[in-house]
């Protein structure tokens, strides 16, 4: 063995590295497919259906909704919580819409529920249609 550097070759030491970088390589390759299997075992990356069922879960807690107008004394027959949970659910659904247009009926019917909402016309025939239908569609997710 040799301890003296200066009296190796540079073709000798170049051929002598040949097989650290290699192995460098390798193991880096090898960590990059591991980490990436990993990461597409973990479920994550799929926003759609994440942004959906999270859209599903504002509306379940937004909870039932009264039916009829408003009560005529200016107040919300529903509280505010209600709204805010029905118009995130909204967003969620449009979001959801945006990345996987399998989505848009969810959206469509979330859309249609939320203006009933706002309207505070909960007796109104179109918007109890796209309650039940986001609700059907929420129960298949």
């Amino acid at each position: 063995m040799r301890t003296d550097h200066d009296e190796v070759e540079p073709e000798e030491l170049a051929a002598s590295r040949r097989p650290l970088v290699l192995a460098g390589v390798t193991g880096f390759v090898i960590g990059i497919a591991v980490v990436g299997l990993l990461w597409r075992v973990s479920g994550s990356g799929d926003g759609a259906i994440e942004d959906a069922r999270a859209a599903c879960g504002a509306l379940t807690r937004a909870g039932p909704l009264p039916d009829g107008y408003a009560n005529g004394t200016g107040q919300s027959a529903v509280d505010p919580g209600t709204v805010r949970h029905v118009v995130a659910a909204r967003e969620l659904s449009a979001a959801a819409a945006a990345e996987s247009p399998v989505y848009e009926s969810l959206a469509d019917h979330l859309d249609g529920v939320s203006r009933m909402v706002i309207s505070l016309n909960f007796g109104d025939p179109s918007g109890r249609f796209h309650l039940k239908a986001a609700r059907d569609l929420c129960d298949h997710l």
